[in-house]
């Protein structure tokens, strides 16, 4: 089954240690110093949030190798 994260929210997504579904949160995410806030699809009742792989590999990858640049 595929998986989406949309603006209403992620589909098919469970929390793997409380089985909520997870939800759209503003999850402040930090690496060299720098601090941003990005919406990530999270837990509401245990907080963890979800990087999935694509991102992980693709976009914060990006990011990363910008802020080593500096």
């Amino acid at each position: 089954m595929a998986h989406a994260f949309t603006k209403e929210g992620p589909k098919g997504w469970n929390c793997g240690k409380c089985g909520q579904p997870l939800e759209p949160v503003s999850v402040n995410v930090e690496y060299m110093g720098s601090s941003f806030f990005v919406q990530l699809p999270g837990c509401p009742k245990c907080q963890t949030a979800l990087i999935d792989f694509e991102l992980a590999s693709g976009r914060m990858l990006e990011v990363e190798k910008l802020l080593e640049d500096k």
